[in-house]
């Protein structure tokens, strides 16, 4: 199959995570995924939700947005109660990160996740988790170089990327053209040493069989290894 982009099936969209492009957060990036770009930050508020509270533990949330222009044709903005697909990614992202996060070590602190997609051409939610992990350690970083955290609160990275089955064949990175027109279309999270956090698949117009299954974990891995080594880069810049 010759794929739209002339990519291997194997090969992932080029991948730019660019640190800092927000004065006021503490931790922030802009992350595109080929033509798909995501404004990812982190706000660190003292303090934590009443669920929380004299527990001496922390807690990261996170909340996902689709600005107006960044789909072919208008996006509404969302006005008092979210759309069910924002809804469930922002849910997906704020899980995904806390899998990774030692809360006693972070405190009784609040940290939210901002991802709001500025283009989307596929993969928007794989993006966000993606650069919303980095913009979760950038945070971590401000707040160790401020003498506020006594152990480093993250136990590993977190990364996301999709997968799926296009004209019969077992494809990494789908962009929108693709993902439109996927058999099967797979998210799948991982956590920096190869577990898995979460794998949400579906078969589109049929059910695939458990060998499809173990070929498309088997290309998010390689992804994801790839994409781990970029996060390492950034932070490790920073």
């Amino acid at each position: 199959m010759s794929r739209i982009d002339n990519r291997t099936n194997d090969q992932k969209r080029r991948c730019i995570i660019t640190p800092n492009v927000l004065a006021y957060p503490d931790g922030s990036v802009e992350i595109a995924m080929g033509d798909t770009r995501v404004i990812c930050t982190a706000f660190v508020e003292e303090g934590v939700p009443s669920f929380k509270r004299d527990s001496g533990e922390g807690w990261v949330t996170a909340e996902y947005n689709m600005l107006p222009g960044s789909t072919l044709t208008r996006k509404r903005r969302d006005r008092g109660k979210i759309d069910g697909r924002s809804s469930e990614i922002q849910r997906l992202i704020g899980r995904s990160l806390r899998s990774v996060v030692d809360f006693k070590a972070l405190g009784e602190r609040t940290v939210t996740i901002d991802c709001d997609v500025i283009q989307a051409d596929g993969g928007t939610r794989t993006a966000s988790i993606t650069g919303g992990y980095v913009a979760l350690a950038l945070a971590m970083k401000k707040l160790q170089r401020e003498g506020k955290l006594t152990n480093w609160p993250l136990r590993d990275q977190v990364v996301a990327i999709s997968v799926g089955i296009v004209a019969g064949e077992v494809c990494l990175d789908l962009c929108y053209q693709e993902d439109s027109h996927a058999q099967v279309d797979m998210n799948v999270v991982m956590s920096g040493n190869g577990s898995i956090i979460e794998v949400q698949g579906t078969g589109e117009e049929a059910p695939f069989t458990r060998k499809e299954l173990n070929a498309l974990l088997d290309l998010a891995e390689k992804g994801s290894r790839e994409l781990t080594e970029i996060q390492q880069q950034v932070i490790i810049g920073e």
